[in-house]
């Protein structure tokens, strides 16, 4: 399904959202941050226990020819222990984006983690999508009455369809043919500020 096809749906539901919403936070990842990939998440308080987050992230640029490309986005249903917005949560999510990553030398691991060879991004670059799902566990602490300082780390499956390219600059005619992968392992860990209203 196409992007132009998501973006309306979604801005449908918004309003739904709202109006069940006891609370709602705007938040941002300082992991992404200061990975240079801007990043914003919202999430609606559903229920005395439940929330639905909805993350998205953008790096259209590259910085010091490492090719970091991508967006994705992760909505994710929340169960909290105690109340929402406040102490241990549970997570269930999705996740959907493309990519286009490269050039990353001694940034890149040269050896196959859980499956994935990465050691392919040193000089190389790998361009496609994915989607998957994973489960999270996470903690916010209130440190005043809108604000909220939130850890959480999540693991998960990604499926993706790519093409690998002998380097940054090579074109379509020196791609790889299509590629698939499975990959299983660490699809979320985030530190993010939240304001609530």
């Amino acid at each position: 399904m196409k992007i132009k096809h998501i973006l309306p749906a979604l801005l449908m539901l918004m309003p739904a959202m709202f109006s069940q919403a006891q609370t709602v936070g705007i938040k941002t990842n300082l992991l992404s941050d200061v990975g240079l990939s801007p990043n914003i998440g919202l999430e609606f308080g559903l229920a005395p226990k439940w929330t639905l987050d909805l993350t998205g992230e953008v790096n259209f640029w590259d910085v010091d020819s490492k090719r970091w490309r991508h967006w994705y986005v992760q909505p994710e249903a929340r169960y909290w222990f105690c109340e929402k917005f406040a102490g241990h949560f549970l997570g269930i999510n999705a996740v959907g984006g493309r990519y286009d990553i490269g050039n990353l030398g001694n940034l890149a691991i040269n050896d196959k983690v859980l499956g994935t060879d990465f050691s392919t991004l040193k000089d190389g670059r790998a361009r496609g999508w994915g989607f998957g799902a994973g489960i999270a566990y996470g903690y916010a602490w209130p440190v005043a009455k809108h604000w909220n300082i939130e850890a959480e780390i999540g693991v998960g499956w990604v499926w993706s369809k790519y093409r690998e390219y002998p380097s940054l600059d090579a074109g379509k005619s020196q791609a790889s043919d299509y590629k698939y992968h499975n990959y299983v392992g660490l699809t979320k860990l985030a530190v993010n500020v939240e304001y609530l209203f």
